[in-house]
C-alpha cells in the first residue's frame, strides 16, 4: 500500500521538476507494470505517456549535463575535448 501511495505522489510531479534519478526510478516502475501486462488498456496508455514524458525530460537533462561538461573541458586548456561515443 505504501508503494502505491508513493507512486501516486511521484506521478503528481512534472518530469522536468524531478531529479534525474527519481525519474529513472519511476520509469523503471512503469516499465515493470507495462511488462506485467496486467493493466487495463487505458491505464497502460496513461502509464506509457508518463514514461515517454519522463524519458524525454531525462534526455534533455543528460544533454544539458553533456553541454556543461563540454564547456568545462573547453575552458581547461590542459585537457583536450574528446567526443563521447557509445559502444
Amino acid at each position: 500500500m505504501e508503494k502505491i501511495l508513493e507512486n501516486k505522489i511521484m506521478a503528481l510531479k512534472k518530469p522536468e521538476n524531478m531529479q534525474y534519478e527519481e525519474a529513472i526510478l519511476e520509469l523503471e516502475q512503469i516499465v515493470d507494470h507495462l511488462e506485467a501486462g496486467e493493466l487495463p488498456l487505458e491505464d497502460a496508455l496513461k502509464q506509457f505517456e508518463r514514461g515517454i514524458s519522463l524519458a524525454r525530460s531525462n534526455s534533455q537533462k543528460l544533454q544539458k549535463a553533456q553541454q556543461q561538461v563540454s564547456i568545462l573541458m573547453k575552458n581547461d586548456a590542459q585537457s583536450p575535448v574528446q567526443e563521447f561515443s557509445e559502444t
